[in-house]
């Protein structure tokens, strides 16, 4: 079995718009506020099939205002748009990370297909 990446740092830049994470295999990520609210792992956004996941549109200026720990496997993200039920596990940060391209321009084509704006 293949040993999951730890983290080794985690920080808010610009004022919480931006989250830039950075793993023990050297691998880093520097994530939008905006990609990690749309892409909450929270049933609010999820839903609990892949059939109840919602698009979430209008929040190109959201910011994270807080970064929690939850126990030593993930973090809490409270953003300032009133989101805060989604639990980032590291291995869901390092997917966002590695998928953020593709997650992105699926984002961008569902904004387009239900007529929402960033």
């Amino acid at each position: 079995m293949m040993k999951e990446a730890w983290p080794t740092e985690l920080r808010l830049h610009d004022n919480g718009t931006r989250l830039s994470i950075q793993f023990d295999d050297a691998s880093s990520y520097d994530l939008s506020a905006e990609y990690l609210r749309v892409e909450s792992p929270s049933a609010e956004v999820q839903g609990h099939s892949p059939a109840e996941r919602k698009t979430v549109g209008g929040k190109r200026a959201v910011r994270i205002v807080e970064v929690a720990p939850v126990g030593n496997y993930a973090v809490r993200l409270d953003f300032d748009d009133g989101h805060n039920t989604g639990i980032y596990s590291w291995a869901y940060f390092a997917q966002l990370g590695r998928e953020q391209d593709a997650k992105w321009a699926a984002y961008l084509s569902e904004l387009a297909a239900k007529g929402l704006s960033r």
